[in-house]
């Protein structure tokens, strides 16, 4: 989990704020599912923008997914609640870096739209986005992908 061309992917919990139990999956960022899954969400992100904007009935927990570098790696980190700004964004960490050291849970962090990887949220229960959790469950065990699905609403 050291390297930088390594993703480290938490899985969202239903309180928004660490992966889905103790697990963390991993994932190269050159795995042709995870770069598809990362175009996905940059291809898609003006819709969720909009969505974001004006919520439809039912939708919460918007976040951003960010790479964030510094001299130990790289790390895609959730970001939650995150706000549009004139240069970019503004967001706060909402898990902890199992890689980077140069920020922690909770902290606000400022970052460009190129550094986003992912993008998600619920409505009525089932997540939207979070294509590169959704290309993680190519990976996992069955059982494991059931559960996700079943305790947390994925879909894909």
């Amino acid at each position: 989990m050291k390297l930088s061309a390594v993703l480290a992917l938490l899985l969202l919990t239903a309180t928004a704020n660490a992966q889905i139990g103790d697990r963390v999956v991993m994932a190269k960022d050159e795995s042709p599912v995870m770069a598809a899954a990362i175009a996905k969400a940059q291809g898609s992100l003006d819709t969720f923008l909009a969505t974001y904007a004006k919520p439809p009935a039912g939708a919460d927990m918007f976040r951003l997914k960010v790479k964030i570098t510094d001299e130990n790696g790289s790390e895609h980190m959730w970001v939650m609640p995150f706000k549009q700004t004139k240069t970019g964004f503004t967001g706060t960490i909402s898990n902890d870096p199992q890689i980077v050291e140069s920020v922690e849970n909770g902290e606000e962090i400022t970052f460009k739209r190129a550094d986003i990887s992912d993008w998600g949220y619920v409505q009525n229960g089932k997540q939207k986005g979070s294509y590169t959790v959704c290309a993680l469950f190519t990976t996992m065990p069955a059982n494991v992908v059931k559960q996700y699905r079943e305790q947390h609403g994925f879909e894909c």
